[in-house]
């Protein structure tokens, strides 16, 4: 384990491209006997095709992509905790992390911090199990699309489309139904300028969108437990194998 982190201090030294990615890649990697957990941050916009201002706090999807791959396969790599504070952003860019999250073997908590809007609702779900505090918000709306539009059939329904794999990812990776969550994104008179819904900590318990109210300490202790799970499960597959 220490050899790990000389490895990563000092890029002089040989080591593999795949582990030294991950550590290049900033976050937190946390070394235990319990278990060895990386802190991955999803802030501010998540960035899609378009660069945002340099000005804005963001996610870039091409960084996290690649990341979470590297970390599902990393031996270094115990479980994951997904620590989320933002207003959302590109719509396919963060679906698309929301399902390579849910694609992961590995333990897997995230934990909503201020706020979990827009995309941010289907990559707050993504993880095994999903925590908010309680003063964090979820914004939960229609898709919507800034620029020129052509006011043609075949764009609402490409919008229409594009909100039923929302409504399907998030009803299926939590404990609210599709009724229900599409109810939320197109309610009226709650959203001064909008279309929507708010929800706060445990409101989003209470509907199911969220499994649990949490601290930082209970989503550590929730990926323990799971790790925990998993070692004992790899231990009973060796005995059978012996």
């Amino acid at each position: 384990m220490d050899e790990e982190r000389k490895c990563t201090d000092n890029p002089d030294e040989s080591c593999d491209s795949g582990r030294q990615r991950i550590f290049d890649l900033g976050a937190a990697m946390n070394y235990s006997e319990r278990g060895n957990i990386y802190t991955l941050t999803i802030i501010g916009q998540v960035e899609g095709h378009q660069i945002l201002p340099d000005n804005a706090k963001s996610t870039k999807y091409e960084h996290v992509m690649p990341l979470l791959a590297n970390l599902e396969q990393s031996d270094e790599v115990d479980g994951l905790l997904l620590l989320l504070n933002t207003v959302g952003g590109d719509i396919e860019a963060g679906l698309g992390i929301a399902e390579l999250i849910s694609g992961m073997r590995k333990p897997t908590v995230s934990l909503v911090l201020g706020g979990g809007h827009s995309i941010g609702v289907p990559l707050a779900v993504a993880p095994k199990v999903s925590m908010i505090v309680p003063s964090a918000s979820m914004t939960i709306h229609p898709v919507r699309m800034n620029g020129t539009v052509i006011a043609a059939p075949q764009t609402f329904n490409y919008f229409e489309r594009i909100q039923e794999r929302i409504v399907s990812f998030v009803a299926k990776n939590s404990h609210i139904g599709k009724e229900k969550f599409l109810g939320l994104m197109l309610k009226t008179g709650e959203m001064a300028a909008d279309v929507g819904s708010v929800i706060y900590g445990e409101e989003a318990v209470r509907l199911g969108l969220i499994d649990r109210i949490g601290s930082l300490g209970d989503a550590l202790d929730c990926l323990y437990e799971q790790i925990a799970g998993e070692r004992k499960k790899n231990q009973e597959k060796e005995l059978v194998m012996l």
